[in-house]
C-alpha cells in the first residue's frame, strides 16, 4: 500500500482534499470553534503519513498541484472587496491607518517575544512574517535569512489561531463595527482568518480581504527595518 501511494502522482492532492472535507464535516457536525477544518486536516495528514511510513517529500511533491491554486484563490478575495467599494472610499484613511497600526503591532510583538525568550537573529526574522499570507511571507523570510519551512508553519498556525479565536476576541473587546472587525481579522490572521471574517458578514469579509494585501505590502517594507532591531 505504501509503495502504491509513493508511486501515485496525485495521492497527496487527494489526501489533502479528503482530509479537509472530513474536517468540514466534523466542524459542521459538532459546531465547535476549535475544530477548524484546516487544523483537523493537518492532524489527519500527519497521522496518515506516519501510519503508512510515507516521506513528507513524497507527499509534498504529489500535493504541489494544490499550491498552484493559491494565487488565483487569493485573487478571488477581491470580489467581496469590489462589492464594498463605496465603504472603502468613505473610510480609506481610517482603513490604511488601522492596517498599518496592526501590522506594526504584530512585528513589535515578535520583537518583544524574541528578546524575552532569547531567540537568535535567524529565529527572530523567521517569525517576523507570521501574520501575512504564505505567498508573501515565504519571500520575506528568505530575503531576511530566516528558516522558510518554519515560517510557513508559523503562518498557518497563526491563521488557524485567528480563525478559531477571532469572534471571541472581538466580542470580548466589544468591537462591533464591521469595518474594524474585518480589518482586525485580516491584518492579524491573513487568508485563513478571512474565511472566518466572511462568516461574520459581507463587510467584514471584504475589509479582511483588503487587509491581507495592504498588510503584506507594509510588512515587506517594515520587516526589513525591524530585522535590524534585534
Amino acid at each position: 500500500m505504501a509503495e502504491f501511494l509513493q508511486n501515485s502522482l496525485f495521492f497527496g492532492a487527494f489526501a489533502s482534499i479528503g482530509a479537509y472535507m472530513l474536517g468540514v464535516l466534523i466542524k459542521n457536525k459538532l459546531k465547535l470553534a476549535i475544530l477548524n477544518p484546516l487544523l483537523i486536516a493537518i492532524v489527519l495528514l500527519i497521522a496518515f503519513l506516519a501510519a503508512f511510513h510515507l516521506d513528507y517529500e513524497v507527499y509534498s511533491e504529489s500535493a504541489a498541484y494544490l499550491s498552484y491554486l493559491l494565487t488565483p484563490a487569493t485573487v478571488c478575495l477581491a470580489v467581496p472587496l469590489y462589492q464594498q467599494l463605496e465603504t472603502l472610499k468613505k473610510n480609506w484613511v481610517a482603513i490604511v491607518c488601522g492596517i498599518a497600526a496592526g501590522t506594526v503591532a504584530g512585528l513589535g510583538s515578535v520583537l518583544g517575544l524574541a528578546a524575552l525568550f532569547g531567540l537568535s537573529h535567524e529565529e527572530y526574522v523567521t517569525f517576523l512574517p507570521k501574520s501575512i499570507t504564505t505567498a508573501i511571507g515565504m519571500g520575506v523570510s528568505q530575503e531576511l535569512g530566516g528558516i522558510t519551512a518554519i515560517t510557513v508553519a508559523v503562518i498557518i498556525l497563526t491563521g488557524i489561531q485567528g480563525n478559531i479565536m477571532a469572534e471571541g476576541i472581538l466580542r470580548l473587546l466589544r468591537i462591533t463595527e464591521p469595518v474594524a472587525r474585518g480589518l482586525a481579522v485580516g491584518t492579524s490572521a491573513h487568508a485563513i482568518g478571512t474565511t472566518r471574517a466572511m462568516e461574520l458578514g459581507e463587510t467584514e469579509g471584504a475589509m479582511s480581504s483588503l487587509a491581507i494585501a495592504v498588510a503584506g505590502l507594509i510588512t515587506v517594507a517594515a520587516a526589513s527595518i525591524f530585522a535590524g532591531f534585534y
